[in-house]
């Protein structure tokens, strides 16, 4: 039987954002399993060293990229630096986030709105609109979004972070419609509830675990190397006719 390459990123430049950890990490490292050579990117390099070593040592391929998705000359920046050292991008994966408010949405703080904002908004689209252009000039590529349930349904004392999560939602359905041509094809994953450091204030409090449960027909949080899977498939060849799609990694959260 011919081997199945379906999955396979062999020779394939990924650029993975916020992979220091948890769910960013998880998918930095399945797809080196799979072949591509990772970048992995935070705001500061020394977060990814360990995740990267981790990658190579079992075999794979990556190096380090700091970058601050929040701030638009490190986005330049880092796009220099990508076209310069490999002269090609085929999978952008905007994981890098910013919730740093949890509480009233009426009383938001504007320091922490804006810091919502230009992370969760303004650095998906720059990320997007950089990565699109650059994929383009080698016949395409993936953009993978990951976004969020409370992108559909917000979370509870998350406004402004479950509005820029839904922005990200139309935000990957326009890039997709005019990247098509291209060849870039551009796409959603929705985690729900995740046991990441990230999301610490739900999984790690029992009593806001145990009403988040009651929503989730699965009656469990993921664990990150659950979402990399769908981030896997948008990233292949098997994804090959799926651009503008909405992945949801939620337990049976959105079904309820």
């Amino acid at each position: 039987m011919a081997q199945d390459n379906t999955f396979d990123l062999s020779g394939k430049i990924a650029l993975v954002t916020g992979a220091s950890r948890g769910i960013g990490a998880a998918v930095a490292t399945r797809l080196a399993t799979h072949g591509a050579h990772v970048i992995l990117s935070s705001r500061k390099a020394e977060a990814c060293e360990q995740v990267a070593e981790g990658i190579r040592a079992a075999g794979g391929s990556a190096s380090v990229l700091a970058c601050h998705i929040g701030e638009m000359e490190a986005i330049a920046a880092t796009f220099e630096a990508i076209t310069q050292q490999y002269g090609r991008l085929d999978i952008l994966v905007n994981n890098a986030a910013a919730n740093p408010y949890f509480g009233p949405i009426t009383e938001t703080d504007p320091g922490a709105f804006q810091k919502t904002v230009d992370v969760n908004i303004r650095g998906y689209f720059f990320m997007s609109s950089y990565g699109a252009r650059l994929m383009a000039t080698n016949g395409g590529g993936s953009i993978i979004n990951i976004a969020s349930v409370n992108g559909v349904i917000p979370g509870d004392l998350q406004g402004i972070y479950s509005i820029t999560k839904a922005a990200v939602l139309s935000m990957t359905k326009a890039f997709a419609k005019e990247c098509a041509p291209q060849g870039v094809r551009v796409n959603a994953v929705l985690p729900g509830a995740t046991d990441t450091k990230f999301a610490a204030a739900l999984v790690h409090n029992p009593s806001i675990l145990k009403v988040a449960l009651e929503h989730i027909p699965m009656k469990r949080v993921a664990q990150p190397d659950e979402i990399a899977g769908a981030v896997l498939y948008l990233a292949s060849p098997a994804a090959s006719y799926t651009t503008g799609a909405e992945i949801n990694v939620d337990g049976g959260y959105l079904t309820v």
